[in-house]
């Protein structure tokens, strides 16, 4: 099986609202690493007002730390940033491609259209996070289903079989990624959620702010929905992880 690194990568707080992750996952394997997501980067921590901006620095709340970096975590670890050959991005939003900069000789996988929303000049993407030239790998829709939902197989030289699994709502293109581990999956749904408690019942304050940044709600909804009956359904087989919720890293 792949060893799956929890990394959080960086801190988001907007009172009135709880403190916020951003949890990326590390995959390592014997020749190579895959990072799900890069959180705030080096570039973002030491030109904050110039890379994203007064505005969403304080909507946000993004916190700066050189530490919390994925480069500087995987540093930690015993691991040099060349050794990050791909990177996988649920979506292209700024406290997602921060990092992305870091890996610059890294393989970028996305899924088609969320890619080219990405480079459509739409305002809540950063072109400067794209700057560097990101090297991309996009993503068709599949006929591959999983558990019911639509799949996509994602070429990495990993011994688990990773699926970049649509959901759409937070981002009209916005996906999920699947790792499988032996007999069961990991799932990190992005921003498919912000909070955990939000896989019981819409009866929660978090809602109204992920209702507010949908792209679109509706397909937010039915998204969520597809998630709270994998949760229901199917939690022998698969773990469901978020983006932004503290309490889903392991203990």
């Amino acid at each position: 099986m792949t060893t799956i690194h929890h990394l959080n990568c960086g801190v988001l707080h907007a009172p009135p609202y709880p403190r916020a992750s951003c949890h990326c996952l590390l995959l390592e394997g014997p020749d190579t690493l895959t990072l799900i997501d890069t959180g705030i980067g080096l570039a973002d921590v030491a030109n904050p007002l110039e890379r994203i901006g007064r505005p969403l620095i304080d909507i946000a709340g993004f916190k700066f730390n050189e530490t919390d970096t994925a480069v500087r975590q995987i540093e930690r670890l015993g691991f040099r940033a060349t050794d990050v050959t791909d990177v996988v991005l649920t979506r292209g939003d700024p406290d997602h491609t921060g990092g992305l900069a870091d890996f610059p000789e890294a393989d970028i996988h996305i899924s088609e259209e969320e890619h080219a929303r990405v480079l459509s000049g739409n305002a809540r993407y950063l072109p400067a996070h794209f700057a560097h030239g990101p090297r991309w790998k996009t993503y068709p829709p599949s006929t591959r289903r999983w558990f019911g939902l639509e799949a996509r197989p994602i070429a990495l030289c990993l011994a688990s079989e990773v699926l970049l699994i649509p959901l759409a709502g937070h981002t009209l293109c916005h996906s999920g990624v699947a790792i499988q581990q032996g007999e069961r999956w990991l799932l990190h749904v992005g921003d498919a959620y912000y909070l955990r408690v939000e896989l019981v019942g819409d009866n929660h304050p978090v809602s109204a702010l992920t209702t507010q940044r949908a792209d679109d709600d509706a397909l937010r909804r039915q998204s969520l929905e597809q998630l709270r009956r994998l949760a229901r359904d199917h939690q022998a087989e698969v773990e469901i992880v978020g983006y932004h919720d503290f309490t889903e890293f392991p203990q």
